[in-house]
């Protein structure tokens, strides 16, 4: 198989599937096409026996993927137009769901940043590998949506409550950090790269993934954190968590404040609720993204995007008018964003 389109590069190597994103001058963002390229691709090698794994990759010294390309998902929006966006998101979701299934080994390698979308295709892989300069984060609720494309379980996966730290100030990790999340698994310098994918096209071993050629993981700033992460962001509802920030002054409380102030509180509670519903053993990719869907489906029409979107990327002004003060979010309006969608509910 092989796709040499402009924005992907999608090709078999020796006993390797190679997928790599080719948008560097946009972050590798990725667009809908791409997203459908991706699942074309898995589709066609999870039955085929001379390919033994995958490897993905982008091109680029700034980013893996630096989120989704929402530029037409605004432009329909705005319009009255939320078929485009939803369906968007139906077959992102689609595609998240069986990369993190595949049965066969699927090694990411992630430089730079690594946001919302790129999380999706890079984090849910078998065997992650992050470079020294890499910034993971999921800063959905900036625009006003919620960490999505199985993010949300990423987070509820998190140790303690680091989930909603990461969640609700978009915070962003080294690559440290990213070990200590679970979002990444080994870190190893850009330079080895091109070493260790020549072992896996040649030889289609995982175990070349896992010679001890990975660093010692970097320091993690955010496992420093722990006990004021513990101390403020355990609470049930977010109102719990601001007024236990508010009620001490240093410096991580004001720059938690500082952050999560610039958040939709709509999607900001939403992803509390999220994280809290997907904490524990049994849940799944699939819980996560049908829960997430809700949310996606409903967050045109009756939620923050659109508005957060405008503010954010079209007129970049910063200020935002969010549907909801951060003080006074109904307990209400979170429930109704997150209600199962009945026959609209996601298909995988």
């Amino acid at each position: 198989m092989a796709d040499d389109t402009r924005d992907i590069h999608i090709r078999s190597e020796g006993r390797a599937g190679r997928i790599t994103l080719n948008r560097p001058k946009a972050l590798n963002a990725l667009t809908y096409d791409m997203c459908l390229a991706i699942e074309a691709a898995l589709d066609d090698w999870v039955g085929d026996d001379a390919i033994d794994l995958l490897i993905i990759d982008a091109e680029g010294e700034k980013a893996f993927c630096a989120g989704g390309d929402i530029a037409e998902l605004y432009r329909t929006g705005k319009s009255g137009d939320y078929t485009y966006g939803r369906r968007f998101w139906s077959d992102e979701y689609r595609m998240n769901a069986k990369l993190s299934e595949f049965p066969k080994p699927v090694i990411s390698l992630m430089q730079g940043f690594v946001m919302g979308g790129g999380v999706g295709v890079g984090c849910h892989c078998s065997h992650r590998i992050v470079d020294t300069d890499a910034q993971i984060a999921m800063p959905e609720c900036g625009i006003g949506l919620v960490p999505d494309v199985g993010g949300s379980l990423l987070l509820a996966r998190a140790p303690g409550r680091v989930g909603e730290y990461l969640g609700l100030t978009a915070a962003r990790m080294s690559a440290g950090d990213a070990i200590f999340a679970g979002f990444a698994d080994a870190c190893l310098s850009r330079d080895q790269w091109p070493d260790l994918v020549a072992d896996l096209c040649a030889h289609g071993d995982i175990d070349s993934a896992e010679r001890p050629r990975a660093e010692a993981p970097p320091a993690s700033d955010l496992s420093a954190l722990m006990d004021d992460i513990t101390a403020h962001f355990g609470g049930q509802r977010l109102d719990d968590i601001q007024h236990s920030l508010r009620a001490q002054d240093d410096d991580f409380t004001a720059t938690a404040l500082k952050h999560m102030r610039r958040n939709s509180p709509l999607s900001m509670g939403c992803t509390l609720e999220m994280i809290h519903r997907l904490r524990g053993p049994s849940a799944e990719i699939r819980e996560a993204l049908d829960l997430e869907y809700r949310f996606t489906h409903r967050s045109m029409e009756q939620g923050d995007f659109l508005e957060g979107v405008r503010a954010a990327i079209i007129d970049k002004d910063r200020d935002p008018n969010w549907k909801h003060a951060l003080d006074a979010l109904p307990d209400e309006a979170v429930s109704q964003m997150l209600l199962p969608l009945g026959d609209d509910a996601l298909e995988l």
